[in-house]
């Protein structure tokens, strides 16, 4: 059965009725003895986030009754998206603002999400929802947080940065872009050191993905992500419980790709250029290691601390290359730090920012959306814990502070002069929650992209 089906004016369906609780004590004066009786004896609380069924006298189910606080609230009624039996069903839209049918109805989206890429067995049906050409946006941003979620949960031996790229390229002919590809030794031809230096371990050759979409006239946002397709730490190895989620290190690629499809299909007047570095970074004779040092093309030598803090390197090369363009705004994505997760844990991204304006516009966009982002300061007293015996920079800022020193050393090779956002998140439920099924996740698009809005 189909997730989403349109409709125009009236559809078989059972509806779901969405109330507030004080709304709950008005609608059921009006309603019948029968009814009053039914939801009285069966000792339903009108709480958030807590539903039944109305019955007729015949026992029938004649609709859904949800309550919820505040249907305009991310993720609402996601819960019990997913504990309705298989069926169709459609949204009583009398009483319901438009940000809550957008908000219900993604919510509905968002909680179905299934990876069955490769399950063959105990593959679930899903419930069927009937909405209108108006809730058309909410299921683009299902589309989007899907592919992201996708992207994210498929394996590192079917999503190599050869495999990502081909993706790219399709994406970039869905929405009439342009790309090109800098790849192997090409990197060092061509002044990105630091890619090829992370990638060359790998037999599955290390790539920079350059994309450009949208009108030229329009404002420049450059786009970067992190696209680590899997991270065994290097010659630094990680630990086996360490490694096993790896396949998500390519997060912050998954995440700009999201971000850019949501600003292309709400056909945003925004020129967008995407930079993904796309590398295997494992073990092999031709892997970089501790010890060595590359000079990175604006001339910043840097000293390997630590094979495991490779996601940096990329995206220095990436962001030295975004720094050749006349952007309104850089923003890059990556899953970089454990740090990061130990000081706000795994559902709240963190970020940074070189432009104070910017980074108060993510926490009002955060507030007003109800998606947590958080800020860390660019403390600049500890851009000591990056300093090399032998080079201008390490890319290891030893035991404290993991988070801020990862972003200095990004700040390093950062545009000066342009207002630039680093996010550092997980990309990734650890277990099950309301419309957040274990498994990959887009964390942070939400806030980020009403922030975009009024930014441009």
């Amino acid at each position: 059965m189909a997730l989403f089906k349109y409709y125009e004016t009236a559809v078989a369906a059972t509806p779901i009725r969405v109330l507030t609780p004080i709304a709950y004590a008005t609608w059921l004066s009006a309603q019948g003895t029968h009814i009053q009786n039914w939801l009285n004896t069966s000792h339903f609380v009108a709480e958030n986030e807590k539903w039944t069924y109305v019955l007729n006298a015949e026992s029938a189910v004649t609709e859904v009754l949800l309550i919820c606080d505040n249907p305009e609230k991310r993720l609402s009624g996601a819960a019990m998206a997913t504990q309705l039996p298989i069926g169709e069903y459609v949204f009583v839209r009398e009483g319901l603002s438009v940000e809550a049918l957008f908000q219900l109805t993604r919510a509905w989206g968002l909680a179905h999400y299934q990876f069955n890429r490769y399950r063959t067995l105990n593959q679930k049906e899903k419930p069927c929802l009937y909405v209108q050409e108006s809730d058309r946006l909410a299921l683009q941003w299902v589309e989007s947080i899907h592919m992201v979620r996708d992207l994210i949960n498929t394996p590192a031996e079917d999503l190599g940065p050869e495999e990502l790229a081909f993706y790219c390229r399709n994406f970039c002919d869905r929405f009439s872009g342009t790309m090109k590809e800098v790849i192997g030794s090409d990197l060092l031809a061509q002044g990105y050191p630091l890619i090829h230096a992370v990638g060359r371990g790998s037999d599955r050759e290390p790539r920079l993905i350059d994309m450009r979409l949208g009108k030229s006239h329009d404002p420049l946002l450059i786009l970067i992500g992190k696209g680590v397709c899997f991270d065994s730490g290097g010659l630094d190895i990680k630990s086996a419980d360490n490694m096993f989620l790896m396949k998500k290190d390519m997060g912050g690629a998954a995440h700009v790709l999201g971000l850019a499809q949501m600003i292309l299909l709400q056909k945003l007047p925004i020129q967008l250029r995407i930079l993904i570095p796309a590398v295997e970074n494992v073990i092999s004779a031709k892997a970089f290691k501790p010890g060595d040092v590359y000079v990175a093309r604006n001339g910043l030598s840097v000293e390997i601390g630590n094979t495991d803090a490779e996601g940096r390197l990329i995206l220095a090369d990436a962001l030295l290359e975004a720094a050749t363009d006349e952007a309104r705004l850089v923003i890059d994505f990556a899953t970089l730090t454990g740090a990061a997760r130990v000081a706000l844990g795994p559902d709240i991204p963190v970020f940074f920012c070189n432009d104070k304006q910017v980074q108060m516009d993510i926490m009002a966009a955060s507030e007003k959306t109800g998606e947590w982002l958080w800020p860390l300061p660019l403390y600049a007293a500890y851009k000591d814990y990056l300093k090399s015996p032998v080079a201008d920079i390490s890319n290891s800022g030893g035991s404290y502070a993991g988070a801020i020193t990862a972003a200095l050393f990004l700040q390093a090779f950062a545009p000066a002069t342009i207002p630039w956002i680093h996010i550092d998140l997980m990309a990734y439920n650890l277990n099950n929650q309301s419309g957040r099924p274990q498994g990959g996740e887009a964390m942070g698009l939400d806030a980020i992209l009403t922030f975009i809005k009024h930014y441009f």
